[in-house]
């Protein structure tokens, strides 16, 4: 009996991990939309000030090359509501559903006092480069995202 729970879980496995090949392929060749929200933000030195619930939705277009845009609202670390627009490129595993994933666009949401908190941000409107590693199961994703040095952002979403 432990054998056949066993086999039966292998069996699955494999149907599953073929089923996401397929749509990886797919994907590639005709690209995707890709919405997105945070579920976990993580500062590297807290600060009582620091909001770790960043109620981000975002939304972006991947083409099959790899290439994509896309555009974020977010609460940012000091509860401002701030806006990403970017594009970049994805690079896909060839073997497993994993990518790497680099955005660089325009960040604006840093106001007032905390205007300083990030580089460059002289007008309101900073430039950003936005670092990501991501994985995939058929048409759901996640994402671990670097936010400079300062924080970390886990991502989920789906891809249709």
């Amino acid at each position: 009996m432990k054998c056949f729970g066993i086999c039966g879980l292998l069996l699955l496995a494999q149907a599953s991990s073929a089923m996401a090949q397929d749509n990886t392929q797919q994907n590639k060749d005709e690209g995707f939309w890709y919405l997105q929200t945070s579920v976990y933000t993580r500062h590297f030195s807290p600060d009582p000030d620091h909001n770790n619930n960043q109620d981000l939705i975002g939304i972006e277009r991947n083409d099959g090359s790899g290439w994509l845009v896309g555009g974020a609202t977010f609460r940012n670390s000091f509860r401002q509501r701030a806006y990403y627009a970017y594009a970049g490129k994805r690079f896909d595993s060839d073997t497993y559903p994993v990518y790497l994933k680099l955005t660089a666009g325009l960040l604006e949401g840093y106001h007032g006092k905390y205007q300083d908190k990030i580089p460059l941000n002289r007008f309101g409107v900073a430039p950003v480069i936005i670092p990501s590693v991501g994985t995939h199961y058929g048409p759901v994703a996640a994402e671990l995202v670097l936010l400079g040095f300062n924080a970390a952002m886990i991502t989920t979403g789906l891809r249709f």
